[in-house]
C-alpha cells in the first residue's frame, strides 16, 4: 500500500509537471482543464493524507510557468499567486467555514464576485503615472518582460490617471490583470486567416499568449488584444480597505475593469449568483471558465494569509469542464448545398458541459492535416454553449503507432462523383449539382426562413417530395399541384392547401431574397443587396456572367499559345503562367482602372520573356475581359473570388435551367425601384457600425433613399463611417485611413433632420 501511494504521488507529479509545461510554455495542452484539475486535486488529497511522501518539487507547491527563453526575466514585487478551486456550493461553504475558524469569533464576511477570465495573466508597473514595465506571471516570482508588446494594447493606459481630473497618480502602482481576445476579435482574426488561405486558430487563450510573445511588437499590435485589470499587487501612497474599493479605484484611474463584478452581502447571495452565471457565460463578450470569489475586507484577507500557493481570502469557482479527451472512433463525411465536404469525428461518448457528446466537427481536411489528427487518436473535444462540439487536436503522446492519416475521399460518398479541390481553396467539393445529398441540402436552405421562407416545407416534407419524384430542384417547388400531393401519405387536404398557399406567396419575395436563396457560395443577404443595387434583374446578372465567361474563354484561347514552354519549372515563370490561367481573378481586378495595359503587363509577365506583339495581343484580350467584368469588379465589397463564384454559378447549365423554370413559374426576378427622398448623399459611400436608434436595415434604407451607398468595409473610397453605441474596429480603421467618423445624429443632420 505504501509503495502504491508513493508511486501514485510520483506519477501524478510527473504528469502534472508535463502538462504544466505543455500549457504554460508550449501553449499546446494535450488534456482538458477539467482533467488537469482532477489530477491536481488527487495529488493534493494524497499529499495531505500522506505528507511524508510529498516531493520537494511537487506541482501542488508552486505556480505553473509560462517563462520563455526569448524574453528578459524580471522579478515581481510580490508573489503572483494562483487560486484554490471550488466546484460546487458545498466547496464554497467548506472554504468559508475554514476561514471563519481562523478569524475572530462572530466575524461576518462580504464577498466580491467576478468572472474568471480565460486569458493570460499580466503584471504592469507604473511609476509616477507612467507605464514602466509589464511582465507575464511566469512562475509567480519571475516573469517575461513583455513591456513593448503590452504597450500596443489599446485598453492598457500608458499613463494614469487617464482623466487628469481624477487626481494625482500614486508614486508607484503595480497592477494585475488578464490579457485576452474578445470573441468578436478572435472571430475577425480567424476570418482574416482564412481569407489569406491560412489555417484558423483554435484556442483564444493560446492565441492571445502567442500574440503577446511576438518578438516584434508590431506583430502584437496587429492583434486586437484586450486587457482587464482586477487587482493591486503593490503600491505606494494607496490606502484602500476593500476589494470593492480596489475595483472602483482602478476604474477611476482609467483601467478597463470587468463591469460584471458584484458585491455580495454574504455567501448565500454569492452562491445564488454563481449558480446563475453558468447560464449567461456564452452571452459575455469574452471567454470565462468560472468565477472568482474574494473576501471583500482586505484586512481580513491579509489575516487569513496564504496556504501553499493559494491565498485563503479568494477562491476560483470552476464551471463544469467544456473540454474533455476521448477516442476518435471514425470519420463521417457530410456534403453541403455547395458541394463542400465536411468531415465529422465519431467519438467514444464523453460528457462535456452537461451533455453527452458522440460526434464533433473536424472543420476541414486541411485543418485535420495541420493538426495531425489521425484515425484512432485520443483527441481533445470542446463544447461551448450552443456551438457545435469540435475537435481541438490530438493527444500525440498516447499514440500506439496504429493510428492512420485522415485523407479526403476520392469520390463523393453520396453520388460517387470524383471530388475536386478548386485552385486556392481549402475545402474539397462534390461538383455534381444533382448529387442527392446536395439537392436535399440545397432545398432545405432554399425554403428556410432567411431565404424563400416557405412555411410547412421542412426536411421531412422535402424528403417525401423528392422520394415521390415530385421535385428535383428548387424550381419544381413552384409547379407543385394539389392532386399529386394529396396522394402522398400524411398530406391531408388542409396541409396541402396551406403548403400551396405558402409557395404562391414565396413567388413574390424581393429580388434580393431570391438571390440569397439560390445558395451561391459567399452570397448572403449583404452581398445579395449589393447585387440588386447594381443589377436591375436576374436577366442582367445572367447576361453579365455570360459576357465574362465568353471573354475569359477567348482570353485563354488566344493567349495560351503565346506563353511558350509549359514545362518550365522556374517559380517566377510558374507564377506568371498561373496569373494568365486565371485572368478573371488575378488580372482583371488588378488592372480595372489602369489607363495603359501594355507597360503594366510587360512588367508583370517579364519572367515569360514575351515579345512586344504578344504583350499587345494579351493587353487587347484583357481589355475586353475588363470591360465585360467591370459591372461586378467595380462593386465595392465584392472581391475577385466572390465575383468568380457568381460568374461560375450563373453560367452553369444546371443553374440556368433552374432559373428559367423559376421565371416561367412566376418567381420575382426584378429588383424593386428605389424610393428617392433626396440627393444629400449622392455619390457618397457610408459604413455603419455599432448600435443605432433604429434597426441597421432602416438606416441603410435611409442612406440609399438619399442617394448614398452602404458597404460593409472601410476603404479610402469610404465617405463617412457612421458610429453608433459600442462601435467596432471599423472606427479605428477609419481613423487610420483618414475617413471622417460621424454619429447617427450628424448623419440625420446631413439629411436635413
Amino acid at each position: 500500500m505504501t509503495i502504491d501511494i508513493r508511486g501514485r504521488i510520483a506519477e501524478l507529479s510527473e504528469k502534472l509537471h508535463f502538462h504544466n509545461y505543455r500549457y504554460h510554455v508550449l501553449n499546446e495542452p494535450v488534456i482538458s482543464d477539467g482533467e488537469y484539475d482532477r489530477m491536481f486535486r488527487d495529488l493534493q488529497t494524497l499529499e495531505a493524507e500522506h505528507p511524508q511522501y510529498a516531493r520537494a518539487d511537487s506541482p501542488a507547491q508552486r505556480v505553473g510557468s509560462d517563462l520563455s527563453g526569448d524574453f528578459p526575466k524580471v522579478q515581481h514585487p510580490a508573489p503572483i499567486l494562483s487560486l484554490a478551486n471550488a466546484f460546487d456550493e458545498s466547496d464554497l461553504r467548506a472554504w468559508e467555514e475554514r476561514n471563519l475558524r481562523l478569524l475572530p469569533a462572530g466575524s461576518r464576511l462580504r464577498y466580491v464576485l467576478q468572472p474568471k477570465l480565460d486569458g493570460l495573466s499580466i503584471v504592469i508597473s507604473y511609476e509616477n503615472g507612467a507605464l514602466t514595465r509589464a511582465a507575464t506571471r511566469g512562475n509567480g516570482v519571475m516573469g517575461d518582460d513583455v513591456t513593448a508588446n503590452v504597450k500596443t494594447i489599446r485598453t492598457v493606459p500608458l499613463r494614469i490617471p487617464v482623466d487628469p481630473s481624477a487626481g494625482a497618480a500614486p508614486p508607484r502602482l503595480v497592477v494585475r490583470g488578464e490579457i485576452l481576445f474578445h470573441k468578436d476579435s478572435f472571430l475577425a482574426l480567424n476570418q482574416e486567416q482564412v481569407a489569406q488561405g491560412l489555417p484558423a486558430y483554435i484556442n483564444p487563450r493560446n492565441t492571445a499568449s502567442g500574440s503577446l510573445k511576438q518578438k516584434d511588437s508590431r506583430e502584437t499590435a496587429k492583434r486586437k488584444l484586450s486587457a482587464y485589470i482586477y487587482d493591486i499587487v503593490d503600491s505606494e501612497g494607496v490606502a484602500l480597505e476593500s476589494e470593492w474599493d480596489i475595483l472602483g479605484y482602478l476604474r477611476a484611474l482609467g483601467f478597463q475593469v470587468i463591469s460584471d463584478a458584484s458585491l455580495c452581502a454574504d455567501l448565500d447571495e454569492a452562491a445564488a449568483q454563481a449558480a446563475a452565471w453558468e447560464a449567461r457565460r456564452d452571452a459575455l463578450p469574452f471567454e470565462i471558465d468560472g468565477l472568482v470569489l474574494k473576501v471583500d475586507d482586505l484586512s481580513a484577507a491579509r489575516e487569513l494569509g496564504v496556504v501553499g500557493k493559494d491565498p485563503r481570502g479568494a477562491i476560483a469557482y470552476k464551471f463544469p469542464a467544456e473540454e474533455a479527451t476521448t477516442a476518435l472512433l471514425g470519420v463521417t463525411i457530410g456534403v453541403g448545398r455547395t458541394g463542400k465536404l465536411t468531415p465529422t469525428a465519431q467519438l467514444e461518448p464523453v460528457f462535456i458541459g452537461g451533455v453527452t457528446v458522440s460526434s464533433a466537427s473536424l472543420h476541414n481536411y486541411e485543418q485535420v492535416a495541420a493538426l495531425d489528427i489521425r484515425q484512432g487518436d485520443r483527441v481533445i473535444v470542446k463544447r461551448s454553449g450552443d456551438v457545435i462540439p469540435y475537435v481541438i487536436g490530438p493527444v500525440p503522446d498516447v499514440r500506439s503507432g496504429d493510428e492512420t492519416p485522415i485523407l479526403p475521399p476520392e469520390v463523393c460518398p453520396f453520388c460517387a462523383t470524383k471530388v475536386i479541390q478548386p485552385a486556392g481553396a481549402i475545402d474539397w467539393f462534390c461538383p455534381n449539382p444533382t448529387c442527392p445529398e446536395r439537392v436535399m441540402r440545397t432545398l432545405e436552405f432554399f425554403v428556410s426562413r432567411g431565404a424563400m421562407d416557405i412555411e410547412g416545407m421542412g426536411p421531412q416534407t422535402i424528403a417525401a417530395l423528392i422520394e415521390a419524384g415530385l421535385i428535383q430542384d428548387e424550381a419544381d417547388i413552384f409547379t407543385l399541384k394539389a392532386e399529386p400531393l394529396l396522394a402522398l401519405e400524411g398530406f391531408a387536404e388542409k396541409k396541402v392547401e396551406n403548403l400551396l398557399s405558402a409557395i404562391a406567396a414565396a413567388k413574390a419575395r424581393p429580388f434580393a431574397r431570391v438571390l440569397t436563396s439560390l445558395g451561391i457560395d459567399g452570397v448572403g443577404a449583404t452581398v445579395a443587396g449589393l447585387l440588386t443595387d447594381n443589377f436591375a434583374s436576374m436577366a442582367d446578372l445572367q447576361a453579365t456572367a455570360a459576357q465574362v465567361r465568353d471573354a475569359e474563354a477567348a482570353f485563354i484561347k488566344k493567349t495560351r499559345p503565346l506563353l511558350g514552354d509549359e514545362t518550365a519549372r522556374d517559380p517566377d515563370v510558374e507564377q506568371a503562367r498561373q496569373r494568365m490561367a486565371h485572368p478573371t481573378t488575378d488580372l482583371a481586378p488588378r488592372y480595372l482602372e489602369a489607363p495603359e495595359l501594355g507597360p503594366r503587363l510587360e512588367r508583370l509577365l517579364r519572367p515569360l520573356n514575351l515579345p512586344a506583339d504578344s504583350i499587345a495581343i494579351i493587353a487587347e484580350q484583357l481589355r475586353t475581359l475588363i470591360d465585360a467584368s467591370r459591372p461586378l469588379h467595380a462593386i465595392e465589397g465584392l472581391g475577385p473570388i466572390l465575383a468568380q463564384n457568381i460568374v461560375d454559378w450563373f453560367t452553369d447549365s444546371h443553374n440556368k435551367s433552374v432559373l428559367a423554370k423559376m421565371g416561367a413559374a412566376g418567381v420575382n426576378m426584378q429588383a424593386e425601384e428605389k424610393v428617392v427622398a433626396g440627393t444629400a448623399l449622392a455619390g457618397k459611400t457610408l459604413v455603419l457600425t455599432g448600435t443605432m436608434s433604429a434597426p441597421r436595415g432602416e438606416i441603410k434604407a435611409l442612406v440609399e433613399a438619399n442617394g448614398g451607398k452602404v458597404t460593409g468595409s472601410v476603404s479610402k473610397r469610404t465617405s463617412y463611417v457612421v458610429a453608433g453605441d459600442s462601435p467596432g474596429s471599423k472606427v479605428e480603421r477609419a481613423e487610420k485611413a483618414g475617413v471622417p467618423v460621424i454619429s447617427e445624429d450628424e448623419l440625420r443632420a446631413l439629411l436635413g433632420g
